[in-house]
């Protein structure tokens, strides 16, 4: 079992696959459409949404949005701890000392079975988040786009002309 979970990780860490050059480049990926010129989204990772910064800032109520939706976007301690918490007991139940005693052996399995399941909890719980928090910056936009001009259009916005999207899929 444990060879099998260090192969597993191992194998994410170091492969080659298009589909994980994929969703690590999901973040820079996004762009909208000002003037017709194309314009970053997110600027990086741990401010997303800031490339639309310097048009929002000029409506009040889409620059709070714009605001809440970074503060919404940040890291929480909660999910740091219970991310730390798992890797500990993954590491706890690699590190342990191999027994013969069928008991032993199933106490270790446990341990690494409840880490990789706090593992998973946390970036399920982040994910969620960051994807229910995406209506604030729509929102932000919008209100931009009642008042002010030149519009600010997604780059798979339905409403403009310009814009193209693609999906990926992946079959076995």
């Amino acid at each position: 079992m444990k060879k099998l979970f260090l192969y597993f990780i191992l194998t994410l860490f170091f492969t080659n696959q298009p589909a994980f050059k994929v969703l690590a480049a999901q973040n820079c990926s996004r762009s909208a459409y000002v003037n017709y010129q194309e314009v970053l989204v997110d600027t990086s990772a741990s401010k997303r949404g800031e490339g639309l910064r310097y048009y929002l800032q000029k409506d009040p109520i889409a620059h709070k949005l714009l605001n809440k939706y970074q503060d919404n976007n940040r890291v929480t301690w909660k999910n740091a701890a219970l991310s730390t918490v798992g890797s500990s007991m993954i590491l706890i139940g690699l590190l342990r000392p191999d027994s013969s005693s069928a008991d032993a052996l199933a106490n270790s399995n446990s341990i690494i079975a409840i880490g990789a399941s706090l593992i998973a909890v946390s970036y399920l719980i982040s994910r969620t988040k960051q994807y229910n928090n995406e209506y604030l910056l729509k929102r932000s936009v919008n209100e931009y786009n009642k008042r002010n001009s030149p519009k600010i259009y997604f780059a798979t916005d339905q409403n403009n002309p310009q814009s193209f999207g693609a999906g990926f899929r992946s079959e076995f």
